[in-house]
């Protein structure tokens, strides 16, 4: 299946703090080594970044604190302004677009979640949600009619006429997310959104983030240092490290195919069952036995349990249904015992 069109597109990105910036990267071929930025005084944030992120995916962003992930995600809707490159939305470059553009793109094109929640403590829930709608003088019925919709789809109806300091901090997290989804995003940002949550919270919006992507099909920039969540999310994921991207691929790809020592170091201590999927080990053209049939791309961890007592191979289908293969127990067996 070919890959989807790109919806957002980072050509040779830098962001570096300090004087001069751009003087000294055209200047040293849009290229500067540490050496140079040294002497000019300059510290780099995101440095060449290229990468690209295609329609209906959630592209991941992960790395250690200070690796310039959020800084990146920053560049990507001019929050921050690059120091060299180009980011291409929708084949337009952003860095050609006026403030006041910007503006008008942010507001109607893109949505923004961030660890902070942010909400209005002197609002609603209701008029929370309904905000950015206001800010694009969309009228008091027609906000408040989606305001309720995107309340409903987050699974807080009836908590409308709320307040922030009533509701838990996922509830809060839903509202943030209620918020962002009201103005139709074409393109959505999460900055760790669910990291100052509990962990039996996180692990709920994790489900019901992902509840919401089959349900509307976002294009999404996830940004996570925790790997976990990144396997658990992800279509693919970028790792960075010191402002640069070290690899970009499935998560499979990460684990089974790291592409630096780095990406080995950081992705060693993951199970492999929570990456490999049943097309890894199925055998090709075989068609099992009986109806049950197991979904190619479902990860090895999450199928064990059927497997468990399967007596004969079972049948493999595609995102389609069409049966591709067949997976035999002992297959799932060697991977969680061997990895």
């Amino acid at each position: 299946m070919a890959a989807a069109e790109a919806k957002l597109v980072c050509q040779s990105v830098w962001k570096v703090y300090g004087a001069r910036d751009r003087e000294v990267i055209a200047l040293s071929g849009g290229a500067p080594d540490d050496a140079t930025l040294a002497a000019a005084r300059l510290i780099p944030a995101v440095r060449d970044v290229t990468l690209d992120v295609r329609e209906g995916e959630i592209f991941v962003i992960m790395g250690l604190s200070g690796s310039g992930k959020s800084t990146l995600v920053r560049c990507m809707s001019r929050l921050v302004e690059p120091s060299a490159g180009r980011i291409l939305f929708a084949g337009r470059d952003l860095l050609n677009a006026t403030p006041r553009e910007m503006i008008d793109i942010r507001r109607h094109r893109m949505g923004m979640v961030f660890q902070h929640f942010a909400l209005l403590p002197h609002l609603s829930v209701l008029g929370n949600v309904a905000f950015p709608l206001e800010v694009q003088g969309i009228g008091h019925a027609a906000r408040e009619r989606r305001a309720l919709d995107m309340i409903e789809l987050v699974g807080l109806d009836g908590r409308e006429n709320d307040y922030p300091n009533q509701l838990s901090g996922g509830q809060q997290q839903r509202v943030g997310i209620a918020r962002s989804l009201a103005v139709e995003p074409e393109l959505w940002f999460l900055d760790e959104p669910f990291s100052a949550l509990d962990p039996l919270i996180r692990r709920e919006m994790q489900d019901e983030f992902l509840r919401l992507q089959n349900t509307l099909r976002k294009t999404i920039v996830f940004i996570t240092h925790d790997f976990d969540e990144a396997i658990r999310l992800a279509d693919r994921i970028a790792i960075m490290k010191d402002g640069r991207i070290e690899q970009t691929g499935t998560p499979e790809d990460l684990v089974m195919r790291p592409a630096t020592p780095y990406v080995a170091e950081f992705t060693r201590d993951v199970p492999k069952a929570k990456v490999l999927t049943v097309a890894s080990i199925m055998q090709p053209g075989g068609v099992g036995e009986g109806t049950d049939t197991i979904r190619a791309d479902a990860k090895i961890v999450a199928v064990a349990a059927r497997l468990r007592e399967a007596t004969a191979p079972v049948a493999v289908v595609d995102a389609a249904g069409v049966r591709v293969g067949s997976v035999a127990r002992d297959a799932v067996v060697d991977v969680l015992l061997r990895g």
